[in-house]
């Protein structure tokens, strides 16, 4: 179970097709991408589709809409939201990734983000590039903070620090920024009322130690 029901259904006739490339559905290359060389046709349309394929092998997922996030992108509702790719100029094995998000206070983009970074990197031998760069638009609200811990996590990436593992799944502060949000998963089978019973206290007030 990767979310609730979506309140916005799932209408095929609103989500674009995974092999096409539809520009006035994709946000507009932001700074990251600026002077770079900007994925469009069949090469954006390529690497979306590994992005799909990696973001459902590691639930990267938009609660929200109960979608794996590649889809934001096909999403005609939201067409100034979702991925858009570059080639990093002086090094075409690294790839440029901007996320920009449906709103500039969405609270899911730094998970989301951090999750991207994870899926590409950690499932690096799925595609053609040796680094995918991950940063969040300029129109999120907290997107320099973002930004700097994405920054952080590549820099310590790059350097080969054991503790940065990309296939790792999400910290235990990451769940607990999606559980503050709200978009940490419920349990299989849970709906979306109150939490189920966790039974009796297994260390009582009166518990000897």
């Amino acid at each position: 179970m990767r979310g609730f029901p979506s309140p916005f259904g799932t209408d095929e006739s609103l989500f674009d097709d995974y092999d096409g490339f539809v520009p006035e559905h994709l946000p507009e290359p932001g700074r990251f991408l600026e002077g770079h060389d900007v994925l469009t046709d069949e090469a954006h349309a390529a690497f979306h589709r590994a992005t799909r394929d990696l973001f459902e092998e590691r639930t990267v997922y938009d609660m929200t809409f109960d979608y794996n996030l590649a889809r934001l992108n096909l999403d005609t509702r939201h067409a100034s939201a979702g991925y858009r790719y570059a080639r990093q100029r002086d090094d075409p094995s690294v790839l440029r990734a901007e996320f920009t998000p449906t709103t500039p206070f969405c609270p899911q983009t730094h998970t989301l983000t951090i999750g991207s970074f994870r899926a590409w990197n950690g499932l690096s031998e799925r595609h053609e590039y040796d680094l995918v760069r991950v940063r969040a638009a300029p129109m999120h609200h907290r997107s320099e903070s973002i930004n700097e811990e994405l920054e952080a996590i590549e820099a310590a990436y790059r350097a080969g620090d054991a503790s940065v593992d990309p296939e790792a799944g999400p910290s235990d502060a990451e769940r607990i920024e999606r559980a503050l949000e709200g978009s940490e998963p419920r349990p299989e089978g849970a709906g979306a009322g109150p939490d189920p019973d966790p039974g009796p206290d297994p260390d009582p007030p009166d518990a000897p130690f």
